[in-house]
């Protein structure tokens, strides 16, 4: 049974979404801040905590903050954070700290589910592998498909979750342009429940990571008014 932890301040709001979780067979912990939440994370509980639900506007130490020390910490958590406004700057600053995905509160108990079953399918290593595993070497960027492993000029790349995915959809086709939403259906499994900035802004990061100048991109390539390409390098 997947375990979740939910961090939410507003006790209401948590009462109802733990609730609404359980009801679905998630086995779920809460936390009220940020700061109790990476001390359940940092202990015997957090062993057993395969995805976040993270509120951004959070007593003290805000979401923000408690995504990035989550990151800090393991690149491999699934983190979904809910915001309260569907504001541009909330939502790339979150996903730039590291965040999966997001959803807008109020939120409905099928889009909250359905989010959280896309996050721990994209989790899931298995997933990607199959007969074109193997290990690719793009120029000094090499992908190891089988291992799950990223490196550049020899140094690893911890990536999150999607930022892999992603990493492993655009080479599959080099010099193919992906749209946004074929992106989000591959990468997020979101069909209907897409939103075209999780693409833009899970690129900011990943380039950040692998191009050796995220300016002027080797690899993620942007193709303008269509999408996105992995090269020609």
């Amino acid at each position: 049974m997947p375990h979740v932890l939910l961090i939410e301040d507003d006790a209401s709001v948590r009462d109802g979404m733990e609730l609404v979780l359980r009801r679905h067979g998630y086995g779920v912990d809460t936390a009220a801040t940020g700061e109790e939440a990476l001390a359940l994370l940092a202990g015997a509980r957090g062993a057993r905590v395969e995805l976040a639900v993270l509120d951004l506007m959070l007593p003290g130490m805000d979401g923000f903050e408690v995504c990035r020390r989550i990151r800090a910490r393991t690149a491999v958590l699934p983190v979904i954070m809910l915001t309260a406004r569907g504001d541009d700057q909330d939502i790339v600053t979150g996903l730039e700290a590291g965040a999966d995905d997001y959803v807008v509160k109020p939120v409905t108990a099928p889009v909250l589910e359905a989010r959280i079953r896309a996050a721990l399918r994209r989790a899931e290593p298995c997933l990607r592998q199959g007969p074109d595993a193997g290990l690719t070497d793009f120029a000094g960027l090499v992908i190891d498909r089988a291992g799950l492993t990223v490196t550049r000029a020899g140094t690893p790349v911890p990536l999150p979750p999607t930022e892999l995915r992603l990493l492993l959809e655009l080479p599959a086709s080099p010099g193919r342009v992906f749209t946004r939403e074929q992106l989000l259906a591959s990468v997020w499994d979101h069909t209907f429940l897409g939103d075209s900035r999780l693409v833009d802004a899970t690129v900011g990061p990943l380039r950040a990571k692998i191009e050796e100048v995220p300016a002027r991109p080797r690899y993620v390539q942007t193709v303008r008014g269509f999408g996105y390409r992995f090269g020609p390098l």
